[in-house]
């Protein structure tokens, strides 16, 4: 039987723990910056206009950097990884975003260094990013890779998972401190401490990552790589060779990826705009967050049972008709309504996000499988999520309406509903068999 058939689980929940205390943590500090963006740095880093919503606005922009640096890091990471191996990326990743967000909590106010509060704030954001960019292709291709052919969106959904387990990291961290502390000292230093907090947090997740090792796949096709001189890697080659896999990716992630910073970001100023306070907004994220943990292997899980194309199809269509129902249920101010609203959301989101690791690690061969999944995943943060929050607060300060918003979120999901149309179905898919294609058509290289 081949070895990726065969399933050591116990060694392969070490991996997914040793993959999701990465993404936790890292996903912990990215998020900490979108919500600290909402609630502290439009007042702190940048100066009086005299609208609330112009800082807020402004905050977002930096918080686009990260997201502009990702897909730099993505082609960085992935160049290396598929050369060098997915661990020792992931641990250098971990320590990077750890010591930009930690110092991104010393960082004075507008108040006190003027115009080198917000531009040290975006550098700290660029190199986060950047972090960011090369850590989910790593994390994700660490379990992919070990998982069997018929689990892994299974198996591969746990990373996922990561990511708003990270949030509620967040979302509780600052929970706390704007319940107990008077507003005028969260603002002054409180919200600092969820960010100083990210060197305990990433001291915990390296440890475990050095726990495993890569996948035996990859290290046979590293083998192989060794012996041709001529074996390609990175952006161009997986352009050249795969571009079909690149851009489906692309517009899988396109509604997925702004659909969520609408729900997890944009919804805090919503809310906030429409006076709910902040500590009833956080409070019931945190409780949304707990289910989106949830039922992200579920999703996974049924991306196994019955394929990836319908589950996505499935998540890309109900995208499409959540706006029309979650704006208004947002407006009627009950917290039974406004939790309902983010819940269905999320649940929504998880159809379209669990399955992404199987479907993008079956889009390409093992040598040039990181770049392939960090381009299709972090080139679309550009012009997807980065963006989202922003034009969300843009729409809202111009129209005071949710319907400009609405239909932005429908035009997303159209995207995705098209691309997961016309993606392959992948379902059960031999990593090996994908190498070996893979080589026959390149002559063996």
């Amino acid at each position: 039987m081949r070895h990726e058939e065969q399933a050591d689980l116990p060694y392969l929940r070490k991996v997914v723990g040793a993959s999701m205390a990465g993404t936790v943590v890292e996903w912990y500090e990215f998020f900490l910056y979108g919500t600290a963006a909402t609630l502290v740095f439009g007042q702190l880093f940048f100066p009086e206009t005299g609208n609330e919503l112009d800082g807020i606005i402004a905050a977002f922009a930096t918080y686009a950097v990260g997201f502009i640096a990702r897909p730099l890091g993505g082609i960085v990471f992935g160049h290396v990884g598929d050369k060098v191996g997915r661990k020792s990326l992931l641990q250098f990743s971990l320590i990077l975003i750890g010591v930009s967000t930690f110092l991104m909590g010393c960082l004075p106010s507008f108040d006190s260094i003027g115009y080198w509060a917000p531009v040290l704030l975006v550098l700290l954001r660029f190199v986060q990013g950047f972090a960011l960019g090369g850590e989910w292709g790593g994390a994700v291709l660490l379990v992919t890779e070990h998982s069997p052919n018929r689990s892994r969106a299974f198996w591969g959904s746990f990373p996922q998972a990561g990511v708003p387990l990270g949030n509620l990291l967040a979302t509780a961290v600052l929970l706390i401190l704007s319940a107990t502390l008077p507003h005028e000292d969260f603002l002054a230093w409180g919200w600092r401490v969820g960010f100083w907090l990210s060197v305990v947090i990433v001291a915990i997740g390296y440890y475990i990552r050095t726990q495993v090792s890569d996948s035996p796949i990859f290290k046979a096709a590293k083998a192989k790589a060794e012996q041709a001189a001529e074996t390609g890697y990175g952006l161009v080659e997986v352009f050249k060779r795969y571009p079909r896999g690149v851009f489906t990716a692309m517009g899988l992630r396109f509604g997925e990826n702004i659909v969520y910073y609408m729900i997890v970001t944009f919804s805090i100023t919503y809310l906030h705009h429409r006076e709910i306070d902040t500590t009833r907004i956080l409070a019931l994220l945190f409780a949304a967050h707990i289910l989106h943990v949830a039922v992200i292997p579920a999703a996974g899980a049924l991306a196994d049972r019955i394929g990836r194309r319908p589950v996505y199809i499935v998540g890309a269509a109900l995208t499409m008709a959540w706006p029309f129902s979650a704006f208004p249920m947002f407006d009627t101010g009950s917290t039974a309504m406004i939790l309902a609203a983010i819940m269905l959301g999320l649940a929504i989101h998880a159809f379209m996000y669990a399955p992404q690791p199987a479907i993008m690690a079956e889009m390409f061969p093992t040598r040039m499988r990181y770049s392939g999944v960090s381009l299709g995943y972090q080139v679309t943060a550009i012009i997807a999520g980065s963006w989202a929050p922003l034009i969300g607060t843009a729409l809202l300060r111009e129209y005071d309406d949710w319907m400009p918003i609405a239909l932005y979120i429908l035009f997303a999901g159209a995207v995705s509903l098209i691309a997961a149309l016309v993606m392959r179905e992948s379902k059960a898919t031999s990593l090996l068999a994908i190498d070996e294609a893979d080589a026959a058509e390149t002559g063996g290289r």
